[in-house]
């Protein structure tokens, strides 16, 4: 049985489906989890609080995701297969999922409820705000370095980045051919020194100059 506090994310996620979150209202979500208004001001502090426990959920359940895909696939399997299997996955749940295609590229729409940069005082620090696109990237890139043989090299991260961004760049303007099929071309090519390919920003070693 869920707890209250996962029946009112349900209830605000269902709502969310209806209806712009601006006009989603804490009394409606309250009565459809079962739950009193109280018990959802005193789990959330109030709507900013529960919209940024609903967007931190997806990002957490994406997360879970990429690690499932990961572990499902098979361990001998090229390096370029395993990447191209989160990609391709990444694009299927994000074009079901409003929310994570908001959380994966950074265009929040009038519908979705946005996150606010910081959460008052008071409000629990499971509440705080979910990763921006660049931390959600780099959150997959090292668990997916983190399983290919040699773990997280620089060539191995660099690899895994490009994946990634090739099925970011596929969620915003898909091309005619299938990101899974654009990933294992340029894995395979990617030479081990960063930047590129289009891979921009510093380097993925920790600390790097």
């Amino acid at each position: 049985m869920p707890t209250a506090r996962e029946a009112l994310l349900d209830a605000a996620q269902s709502a969310l489906a209806e209806s712009p979150w601006q006009a989603v209202r804490m009394v409606e979500v309250a009565s459809a989890a079962g739950v009193s208004r109280q018990t959802l001001y005193n789990e959330f502090s109030g709507k900013d609080g529960l919209a940024r426990a609903l967007v931190r959920r997806e990002a957490d359940l994406y997360l879970r995701g990429v690690d499932g895909q990961l572990a499902g696939t098979d361990t001998r399997a090229e390096p370029a297969e395993r990447l191209a299997a989160v990609a391709e996955w990444t694009v299927a749940r994000a074009g079901d999922r409003p929310l994570l295609r908001a959380l994966l590229t950074g265009c929040w729409g009038e519908w979705l409820p946005a996150p606010r940069p910081s959460r008052p005082a008071g409000e629990r620090a499971a509440d705080a705000g979910p990763p921006v696109p660049a931390e959600l990237l780099a959150l997959v890139r090292d668990r997916s370095a983190s399983t290919l043989d040699g773990g997280r090299t620089d060539h191995n991260l660099h690899r895994c980045e490009l994946a990634v961004r090739l099925a970011l760049s596929h969620l915003v303007a898909p091309g005619a051919q299938p990101v899974g099929q654009l990933v294992r071309r340029a894995v395979t090519a990617a030479p081990g020194a960063s930047g590129a390919y289009g891979v921009s920003g510093p380097s993925p070693r920790a600390g790097g100059r």
